[in-house]
């Protein structure tokens, strides 16, 4: 334990009912170090956070901020203390009713002496002063709902560090930003560094925990296995503690797609952008890959029927293919797992077998009495499949933990077959042991259908695909098939420079 150790937390135990979820937990958090913790999902991380953030209470243990018993009744009044927390579901970091003025500022509106009456030019003016700190570059005046996902991540990023906390925890904290709005944050993350501040950093991304971390903690099972700060860090070390398995990088032999499945050609998705063509298979898994904001999120949406090309043609299984609602997509049999399944992909209020069969009620339907036998056989046989964590099919969605809220997600759109399967981030927020579950139930439930998943981490698409496609720009720039891939290549298109062939002049 380090002298300069300002956050200590000492056999700290949770339980919820019979299910002992943190189990004698120790830890500090040293000031000017980013400690990185890594865990599965269900290994306890979030309920962690959630006791040092005055969510929940602890059952046992002992917390210590500097020289004194931490022990926050509330989230507010851990912030009042210097520990502030950002999040992984980004609703709890920001209010989308309100502009991003109001929210940089809101925690200072509901504290102590900030009077009766609501200034709106000291609100503006302070929150200036916040965004220009930040270098956040969102309009002050937009109102939250209203932005995109990255930026609303930003808004409550910005939000959060406007304390300038002794302690900050930061949960997957890079989910939904591209390359240079994650620059920006590892920028502000150096600056606190270099105030002196301990930082905890949850994440799963290798791009993320090589570009910050001092040190790394593992959890699993409630209980730390791990602590790596020896330097270079252990990296793979620190991935099987938390797995307690040996799981590295996975290769994959790349499949030969079969019959044409789907085609667009000539397609244009944004005014002034390059057309684009790409052609998918029977039976092949092919990924689309590029930074943030490059147009993965749009293309998918158009195929699935979401927005209307300004160009172009598309085709499914040898037919003229034009959707004007994902409804009539969906009864194509397109089907589109949603990036941001917190407002699109699932229902927190719905059980796990009621999600699942959402968009499919009427084939689960007799003369309109629901079969609920059949919801729940399907869902059962979903759950063994992905490996989701849960007690049964009754248990309702918002009990699951982030990770498995995922995979019911995916496993919704694979109760049912479908010609062209679209999947948009389906590995966001979830860790490498459930990663590689979706990946594997993808490609061993292709049969014939094509498979076209978008994601912006590279090791994702390596991991999971039979061919990568790159865009940028609203366009595809470069297509590899995953055997022996060009990573120069890869890498100067992902970052739109081109490259030239060897020995060229």
């Amino acid at each position: 334990m380090g002298d300069n150790a300002i956050f200590r937390i000492a056999g700290l135990t949770k339980a919820f009912g019979p299910n002992a979820v943190l189990r004698g937990v120790g830890l500090d958090l040293r000031a000017g170090e980013v400690t990185v913790l890594m865990g599965a999902n269900g290994a306890g991380k979030s309920t962690l956070v959630k006791v040092m953030s005055g969510v929940h209470r602890a059952d046992r243990g002992m917390m210590m901020l500097g020289d004194k018993p931490f022990s926050p009744a509330t989230p507010a009044e851990a912030m009042r203390a210097g520990v502030v927390t950002v999040h992984q579901n980004i609703n709890d970091g920001v209010v989308g009713a309100l502009d991003v003025a109001s929210n940089l500022v809101l925690d200072r509106l509901n504290g102590a002496g900030s009077g009766f009456f609501f200034n709106p030019r000291k609100v503006r003016r302070e929150a200036r002063e916040v965004a220009e700190r930040m270098g956040l570059g969102i309009d002050l005046s937009a109102e939250v709902t209203d932005l995109p996902l990255a930026d609303r991540q930003m808004v409550a990023i910005a939000r959060a560090m406007a304390h300038e906390p002794q302690v900050m925890i930061l949960d997957e904290p890079t989910s939904s930003l591209s390359s240079h709005e994650a620059e920006r944050l590892f920028a502000l993350i150096e600056r606190l560094r270099a105030r002196g501040v301990a930082i905890l950093y949850i994440s799963h991304r290798m791009s993320d925990i090589r570009r910050l971390a001092d040190r790394i903690v593992s959890l699993r099972d409630g209980a730390i296995v791990g602590q790596f700060d020896e330097k270079p860090l252990d990296y793979e070390g620190a991935v099987n503690a938390m797995l307690g398995q040996n799981l590295g990088l996975h290769s994959i032999d790349a499949r030969a797609a079969g019959a044409p499945v789907f085609s667009v050609r000539d397609l244009r998705i944004a005014p002034g952008a390059k057309s684009l063509s790409m052609e998918l298979g029977a039976g092949e898994v092919v990924a689309v890959t590029g930074l943030v904001g490059v147009g993965k999120t749009r293309l998918a949406e158009t195929l699935f029927g979401i927005h209307t090309p300004l160009a172009g043609s598309m085709q499914l299984d040898g037919r003229a293919y034009a959707p004007k609602t994902p409804a009539s997509a969906v009864r194509d049999g397109v089907f589109l797992v949603a990036k941001d399944r917190a407002s699109t992909g699932i229902v927190p209020e719905f059980n796990i077998y009621e999600n699942m069969s959402l968009p499919f009620l009427p084939r689960f339907s007799n003369m309109s009495v629901t079969r609920r036998r059949a919801e729940r056989q399907t869902a059962r046989e979903q759950i063994a499949d992905l490996k989701i964590v849960c007690r049964s099919e009754r248990d309702d969605l918002a009990t699951l933990s982030g990770g498995n809220q995922q995979k019911v997600t995916v496993a919704r759109w694979l109760t049912q077959p479908s010609r062209l399967l679209i999947l948009d981030e389906p590995f966001q927020g979830v860790d490498i042991a459930a990663r590689h579950d979706i990946a594997a139930k993808l490609r061993e439930s292709a049969g014939d259908r094509a498979t076209l998943v978008f994601l912006t981490e590279l090791d994702e698409a390596l991991e999971t695909a039979d061919r990568i496609l790159v865009m940028s720009e609203n366009t595809i720039v470069g297509e590899h098939r995953n055997a022996d891939v060009d990573m120069d290549r890869l890498l100067a298109e992902v970052a739109g420079q081109r490259l030239e062939p060897a020995g060229s002049v």
